[in-house]
């Protein structure tokens, strides 16, 4: 028996409320009930990190929680960072340095950079390569990537977004 409970979750700043699974994922509700379709789903194992978001400021996979455990956080998704015309420093550091070819990937290597940013302003390219290591690309060879983050870097930009 499958039982539903009525959820919100704020996401992006803007609450979200739905009747719900109780078993429903995180990444899904993102994607279904809020409606915002830039959190992917590649692996729904953890592995990959393209579902990354940010919840409560930390780095989660939205494919390993329910969405009912997200009520009364804050959830940040790529969406939260910039729109296609107003894009956050590091999005456009992205499309600068050729840091994405597909871009199924892309939303989770920015979440995951975001909250790393935030902890570290000044890495390395090191620290960089280490922060990405448990995102997965199929297509950039990540050298982009670290080019795209060194940047920023460079610039002293802000990334936290909206």
């Amino acid at each position: 028996m499958t039982r539903n409970r009525t959820i919100t979750v704020r996401i992006n700043g803007r609450d979200h409320t739905a009747a719900i699974p109780t078993r429903k994922l995180l990444c899904d509700f993102i994607r279904e009930d809020a409606g915002l379709t830039g959190t992917h789903v590649g692996c729904e194992h953890g592995v990959c990190g393209a579902c990354t978001v940010l919840v409560d400021g930390r780095g989660a996979r939205s494919c390993l929680l329910f969405a009912v455990q997200a009520e009364g956080r804050d959830i940040q998704t790529v969406e939260g960072l910039g729109t296609p015309e107003s894009m956050n420093p590091l999005q456009k550091s992205f499309m600068k340095h050729h840091a994405l070819q597909c871009g199924f990937c892309t939303p989770g290597f920015l979440m995951t950079l975001t909250e790393f940013l935030k902890g570290n302003s000044r890495p390395t390219r090191e620290e960089i390569r280490e922060a990405i290591s448990g995102n997965l690309c199929r297509c950039t060879g990540y050298t982009g990537i670290i080019d795209a983050v060194s940047a920023v870097v460079e610039a002293g930009s802000d990334t936290t977004g909206g």
